[in-house]
């Protein structure tokens, strides 16, 4: 439908420019003039015509990536922000989390150890001899006396 209506704007058009082309030179000066100075101010104020922009199938979704939903359009390369750290610009903030998390689960393992030895500075300097904590009986003395 939208097809079959710009068909029939365009051979309107092509039959006004055919008229006008026929009757140009009848046309005084002064009004060629007015004419000439209308179309200026016409083009002046025209839109920019809308450009179809076709979207590659995949496009990066990582934040800064060549062509992502948050990569700038003035950037020159693929890496934008990250460009000052080098080849492996997004690689090193990776790097930065993994060498946290490997010095949280060394902290937590050095808390644990310190509680296991003041559990057993506890045991160790208690008047009980350490048998006492083998015997399964004394378990349930300390449960009953307890």
């Amino acid at each position: 439908m939208s097809t079959a209506l710009e068909s029939k704007e365009n051979e309107f058009a092509r039959k006004v420019v055919h008229a006008l082309d026929e009757t140009t030179s009848a046309i005084p000066a002064a009004a060629v003039d007015r004419l000439a100075a209308a179309r200026r101010a016409a083009i002046a104020r025209k839109k920019p015509e809308k450009v179809a922009v076709t979207a590659p199938a995949f496009t990066p979704a990582f934040a800064g990536a060549a062509g992502g939903q948050f990569s700038s359009p003035n950037v020159s390369g693929p890496r934008g922000r990250f460009a000052r750290f080098g080849r492996f610009g997004l690689a090193w903030p990776v790097l930065a989390l993994v060498i946290g998390l490997a010095g949280i689960a060394y902290w937590e393992d050095q808390e644990r150890t310190a509680e296991l030895a003041d559990i057993d500075a506890a045991m160790l300097s208690d008047n009980l001899p350490l048998d006492a904590y083998l015997d399964h009986g004394f378990n349930a003395y300390l449960t009953r006396n307890h």
